[in-house]
C-alpha cells in the first residue's frame, strides 16, 4: 500500500487520486497515518461485502486465461513489469 501525507494530496492530488484508484492508499500526518484514500468501488465491496473474488486453482482455468496467466508470469520472469508503475 503506497503512502502520502497531507501536504502530498495537496500538491499532487492528480497522482494521489490516480494511486488510490489502484488500490486503498494511505495519507500521514505528522508522520503518522491518518486517513485511507480508496476508490469508490472499492468502499463499497468492503462496505457490503460484495467481493466476488474467489480463489481457484490454475488447472481450473479456462484455457484463454490459463494461456494469459503465462504470458504474464514469463514476463514477470525476465523481469518486466516490476518498478514500471508510477
Amino acid at each position: 500500500m503506497r503512502h502520502y501525507t497531507t501536504g502530498d494530496l495537496n500538491k499532487q492530488v492528480g497522482d494521489v487520486t490516480d494511486a488510490a484508484s489502484r488500490e486503498p492508499v494511505v495519507l500521514t500526518k505528522h508522520r503518522k497515518p491518518r486517513f485511507v484514500l480508496m476508490s469508490y468501488e472499492h468502499y463499497e465491496r468492503l462496505r457490503t461485502g460484495g467481493d466476488t473474488r474467489k480463489a481457484r486453482r490454475a488447472s481450473d482455468m479456462p484455457d484463454e486465461h490459463r494461456e494469459l496467466f503465462g504470458a504474464e508470469i514469463d514476463r514477470l520472469a525476465r523481469g518486466e513489469g516490476y518498478g514500471d508503475e508510477p
